[in-house]
């Protein structure tokens, strides 16, 4: 029987020639056993299902009906009954002007004027404005007056229109004039003459009336024009 020769055994660490050694991590993954990429699932253990109880079943709840809005604040109520319309109220009477207050400057004719100057310096210190006096002369006109109707009728109005300073006129002015301060100056004229003068100044005024010469106002036409007592203007 021939005899074969022994083959040389062959190292796992000695490649061959022309084979490039294996590396350490190639070796370890032949060696590491083969894992698939699924994971097996642990069947859990079932939950049997509860056991249905015989029995009526639940009624179904009743729908609730909605409650009703209240009543708006906005409307219109029951109309009244006849017997409780109320009565018209009766208009309320117009409130009467304050009464004019009514001051006497003693003096006789031919001081009358001195004295009726001096009462428009002191109301106008006082702090009066000069558009709310008007001079009122029962005899001659004041030289102021005088002096304005060297201009004309017509400027001389316009002065009372305007109403920006002192107005000096007759006391039988007939124009609708209305100011706070009234100064009645009696330089002359009859007693009788004076006393329609000191009614109608009153027409004039609105606060107060200065009577400059002549007789104190008599109590009785001063209450019939509404105005107060006369008194005596202070120095």
């Amino acid at each position: 029987m021939p005899v074969f020769p022994e083959e040389p055994e062959i190292s796992e660490s000695l490649p061959g020639p022309g084979v490039p050694s294996p590396r350490e991590s190639d070796a370890q993954a032949l060696r590491a056993p083969a894992t698939t990429g699924a994971t097996t699932a642990v069947p859990s253990a079932a939950v049997p299902a509860p056991a249905r109880v015989p029995g009526p079943r639940p009624a179904a709840p009743r729908p609730v009906p909605p409650r009703p809005a209240p009543a708006r604040a906005d409307r219109p109520g029951p109309p009244p009954r006849p017997n409780q319309i109320p009565k018209p109220t009766p208009p309320r009477p117009p409130s009467r002007p304050a009464p004019v207050e009514v001051r006497h400057v003693p003096a006789n004719g031919a001081e009358a004027l001195d004295r009726a100057d001096e009462t428009v310096d002191r109301l106008l210190d006082s702090g009066r404005d000069p558009g709310d006096i008007l001079v009122l002369t029962v005899g001659a006109a004041h030289p102021w007056q005088q002096h304005e109707l060297t201009f004309g009728e017509e400027r001389y109005w316009a002065q009372l229109a305007e109403g920006g300073d002192v107005f000096y006129a007759d006391a039988g002015l007939t124009r609708p004039v209305r100011r706070a301060v009234v100064v009645l100056v009696v330089n002359g004229g009859s007693a009788g003459h004076a006393a329609a003068a000191h009614t109608k100044a009153l027409q004039h005024a609105d606060t107060l009336l200065v009577v400059c010469g002549g007789a104190a106002p008599a109590p009785a036409s001063l209450a019939a024009a509404g105005a107060p007592t006369a008194g005596r203007l202070p120095a």
